[in-house]
This record gives structure tokens, C-alpha cells and sequence, in this order.
């Protein structure tokens, strides 16, 4: 169902079956989970409930995405499960995959715009995204996504010092010391590979994108 308004009115049946089942489960439209202890009763609960969605509600069920899996290895909504005793709330693989597909684009630096315009656009996609996935219990995956965002915008910023001048005008300017600038300015490195060096890394580390107004 592509509307989750109808899909609620359609579905509000369901859920009170569950409920008088005594089931746990989290439904968001036509998306639901339904959390068991065995696989055996998660076997008989889809059973059991796909004959009630069928034969009482009329709703055809989608074969292909019903599951009975463990949580850690299925996504709900973008998120998912640690395999831990006390399992903790995480991004589901596909939700940094399409996370990162989207920054890819944002900071092509085939995009022609300027570098604020740029860390704008950043900024926007990523409190947005922050703010839908806040309920997430993982933070050292948000960690290694902001530095990776800044490595981003760092191939951003070399690609647009073309010459060998002109890098090591910018870096100066920035602080670097003068050996430093000679070893980076005229490096044979690929411009990916540069981004990670140690003389980049300090002169558009973490502080140097904070000034420029990038908020991670």
C-alpha cells in the first residue's frame, strides 16, 4: 500500500488481533514486525496470521518480504538489531548504503558549486537523517560516517587546488608547517588516497570544517 493513512484504516484489525494474541510486534503502514522467542512460533504465527490477513481482512501477503528471521537480520523502517543477549538499536546495512550514495552525490566533486553551497546541502541531508535515526544505540557507526563525510569534502577541497601553486598557497595559509606543504603539495598519490594523509588531515581536519559551518 503506498498510502500509510489507508494502510492504517485497512490495517487497524490486524492489530487488534495481535493484541488479543498477547503479541509483541511495531507496524508502520503495511510494514510490520512481529517478535516471538522460537522460530518455530514465529513460523506458526506468520501461518496463523497470513490466513487471518487473507481469509478475514481479504489482503493479499507479499510472499517475497515476509520473513521468519532473526531481528539483527532483517531491517524495519531503516533500522535493525546488535546480536547481543540485550540487543541494542541499529542502522540497518542498507540505511548507510543509501546514506552514503546520497553524500556521494552531494559531494561530487564533478558537481560544480561552491564549497559553502556544498556544506550546506550536506547539512541539510544530515540533520535531517541524524534526526530520523536518533533512536540509535550504536553510536560509534555515527562516528566513522562524520569522518568519512569530511574525507569527502576533503577530495572536494584538493580537486579544486589543481595546481601545485595553488596548494601550496592554500596550505600555508592554513598553517601547515613548510616541509609539511612540500611533501603534500607535490604528491603522486591518487587524490582519494591524499585525503587520508596526516598533512591533510590537519590542515582540513575536524576544526577547519567546523569553521567553515559543516555541523558533524
Amino acid at each position: 500500500m503506498k498510502c500509510p493513512l489507508l494502510a492504517n484504516i485497512l490495517l487497524d484489525d490486524l492489530d487488534k488481533e495481535l493484541e488479543k494474541r498477547g503479541l509483541k510486534f511495531y507496524r508502520y503502514a503495511d510494514d510490520c514486525n512481529i517478535y516471538v522467542k522460537s522460530l518455530r512460533a514465529g513460523q506458526r504465527v506468520k501461518q496463523s496470521i497470513q490466513r487471518f490477513l487473507e481469509r478475514t481482512l481479504k489482503l493479499k501477503v507479499n510472499e517475497e518480504k515476509s520473513a521468519v528471521d532473526r531481528p539483527w537480520k532483517r531491517a524495519f523502517l531503516g533500522f535493525s538489531f546488535t546480536p547481543e543477549r540485550k540487543a541494542r538499536i541499529r542502522l540497518a546495512p542498507g540505511s548507510i548504503q543509501r546514506f552514503k550514495q546520497r553524500i556521494r552525490r552531494l559531494t561530487n566533486p564533478n558537481w560544480s558549486v561552491s564549497m559553502p553551497e556544498r556544506i550546506h546541502r550536506v547539512n541539510q541531508y544530515v540533520i535531517g537523517w541524524i534526526g530520523y535515526f536518533r533512536l540509535i544505540e550504536t553510536p560509534s557507526v555515527l562516528q566513522n560516517i562524520e569522518g568519512w563525510i569530511r574525507r569527502r569534502l576533503r577530495l572536494c577541497q584538493w580537486l579544486q587546488w589543481k595546481r601545485v601553486r595553488t596548494r601550496i598557497r592554500e596550505l600555508r595559509a592554513l598553517g601547515l608547517k613548510e616541509t609539511a606543504i612540500m611533501e603534500i603539495a607535490n604528491t603522486r598519490k591518487g587524490a582519494w588516497r591524499t585525503t587520508k594523509t596526516p598533512q591533510l588531515h590537519q590542515a582540513l581536519g575536524k576544526t577547519y570544517w567546523i569553521a567553515q559551518g559543516l555541523i558533524v
